[in-house]
């Protein structure tokens, strides 16, 4: 940077109480913003094209691959803050704390109007833990799929911790909200199957699929509804050999995604 940030020590300032007032919802919701914490996740944020308003950085932080990323948001019109220890500590997350924070524009997106043959997306219904669902957004970037739909009253994917559970793939995966009503109304149009998991199915998940594909997993306890159920042309199930009767949603997502993605997944 051409010059050095100014350093904040006032809890007072502006931009501070703006960073920690992301930690609420209503506050995300109406500054459109969110934060992600540490080097290799602002990085990433970096390499998959997105521009941060803000970088905030702790004393004695501003060196080697730091200095490269405050450069970068310079450069793209960011503001770039170095803080106190006190400051950095209350607005850092309290497990693993990290160094650097960026805060980012939220992006929304849409679903695809012509999915190919072997894309794959999935529909999580009134998914509430933010750790399943930053944990499923992760998988989702891992095994290739398009994106995740969010159907109905859903936890926030820009939460911090949805956001850290993902590892940066927050940046990669296209993200879309929908009402109940309106993800039925496009389901009749998915040109390929939709595959839904469900207790009362006859099918074992591990099986050929036809895509493209869209995958619709309810939320925790209740699974999907039977509206949701009655949409997709085919259930499946995994089965269980021991005393549980189910497993995490995010277990169970990445189970079924890397079933179907398998046809197309090569070791590097």
């Amino acid at each position: 940077m051409s010059t050095a940030p100014r350093l904040i020590t006032s809890f007072q300032n502006p931009t501070v109480k703006l960073v920690r007032s992301l930690e609420l919802r209503k506050a995300r919701r109406e500054t459109g913003l969110f934060v992600a914490e540490g080097l290799k996740v602002v990085a990433t944020a970096r390499d998959r094209g997105w521009a941060p308003r803000l970088l905030l950085f702790g004393e004695g932080a501003g060196g080697g691959t730091i200095a490269e990323l405050l450069d970068w948001a310079s450069a793209a019109g960011a503001q770039c803050l170095q803080v106190s220890a006190p400051i950095l500590e209350k607005i850092a997350s309290r497990d693993n704390p990290q160094n650097l924070i960026g805060v980012f524009p939220q992006r929304w997106g849409k679903p695809p109007a012509e999915p190919a043959t072997g894309d794959v997306w999935i529909a999580l219904e009134e998914v509430r833990d933010p750790g399943n669902l930053g944990t499923i957004v992760r998988t989702c970037d891992a095994v290739g799929a398009g994106g995740v739909i969010l159907v109905g009253t859903c936890c926030d994917p820009f939460s911090r911790e949805a956001v850290r559970a993902t590892m940066g793939s927050i940046f990669s995966m296209a993200l879309v909200r929908m009402e109940r009503s309106e993800f039925l109304r496009r389901a009749g149009t998915w040109p390929g199957e939709i595959v839904g998991t469900h207790l009362a199915a006859a099918q074992d998940y591990r099986s050929e699929y036809g895509g493209p594909v869209l995958l619709a997993m309810g939320g925790e306890g209740p699974g999907l509804s039977d509206d949701l159920a009655r949409a997709c042309t085919r259930l499946v199930k995994i089965p269980m050999a021991g005393s549980a009767d189910s497993l995490n949603l995010a277990v169970a997502t990445a189970l079924v995604l890397y079933e179907i993605r398998r046809p197309f997944l090569e070791l590097q």
